[in-house]
């Protein structure tokens, strides 16, 4: 009983801050693996998966509030499917730990930079953009080979590492220049496209009966937590989302890389 209290719980409130804030998801490969005593692969497959619910609920939710640039997002995704199947691949023969150095030292960098970035920065960029002019590194990435190419690296780096996308995506997004809110909708967008090549790849590795009836109540929950999240989101001040989210991302990567 306490293992599906865990579980329900888990993805209820990991479900819920990945609504309001993009990230949060790489949580739950740590709660399966640890509190719940999961193999490796077994906690991939199931935080995959809702990783794609999540990806799913909450993209819609920022798409119907136009904070979804999906042409974008379309890109972006078509070199993270790619990447995410390269990822799986690599788990295999690729030592962990040395992935999620990588993968929490990219975090660290982008939650100091936004974490950094002045006001004024952000108004000239408003005003570039209202000028019909765009900030350097976000012209650079609108550009199809640079988008697949960022897609490519970050999808393969999540789906060898457990991430969901969004805490890494997400943040690389922002220092490029893109809005917040749309940053948050574009790497859940992007996540759905992570998730499905990494969610097949590791559920094959391991025992599905085994995995339904957990996947069926984690999801049910998940899902539940990020409709909630994502439909208040709005409710929240861009400034002090994005301050969060740095100082959310760089207190992860501290915990992971030091302690």
């Amino acid at each position: 009983m306490a293992f599906w209290l865990i579980a329900a719980a888990a993805n209820l409130i990991v479900g819920a801050l990945v609504g309001l804030t993009g990230v949060a998801g790489f949580l739950l490969p740590i709660i399966y693996t640890g509190p719940l005593g999961l193999e490796v692969t077994e906690g991939l497959a199931l935080s995959f998966a809702a990783f794609i619910v999540s990806g799913a609920l909450g993209s819609f939710h920022y798409h119907r509030a136009g904070n979804l640039d999906v042409p974008f997002g379309l890109r972006l995704s078509a070199g993270s499917l790619a990447g995410a199947i390269l990822g799986v691949k690599l788990n295999l023969i690729i030592p962990e730990h040395m992935v999620k150095t990588l993968l929490y030292v990219v975090v660290l960098l982008s939650g100091i930079s936004i974490l950094l970035r002045k006001d004024g920065a952000g108004k000239d960029k408003a005003e570039k953009q209202r000028a019909g002019q765009r900030p350097e590194a976000w012209s650079i990435v609108r550009h199809l080979p640079a988008t697949l190419l960022l897609g490519f690296f970050t999808g393969a780096i999540c789906a060898l590492s457990g991430a969901g996308g969004p805490v890494l995506v997400m943040p690389l997004l922002v220092v490029l220049g893109i809005n917040i809110r749309t940053a948050v909708g574009v790497a859940l967008f992007d996540s759905v496209f992570i998730g499905l090549p990494a969610c097949a790849g590791y559920l094959l590795q391991c025992s599905p009966v085994k995995l339904l009836p957990i996947m069926a109540v984690a999801l049910i929950f998940h899902g539940t937590g990020v409709a909630f999240g994502s439909k208040n989101a709005v409710r929240i001040n861009q400034t002090v989302l994005k301050k969060g989210i740095a100082v959310f991302s760089i207190m992860v990567a501290i915990w992971k890389l030091f302690l």
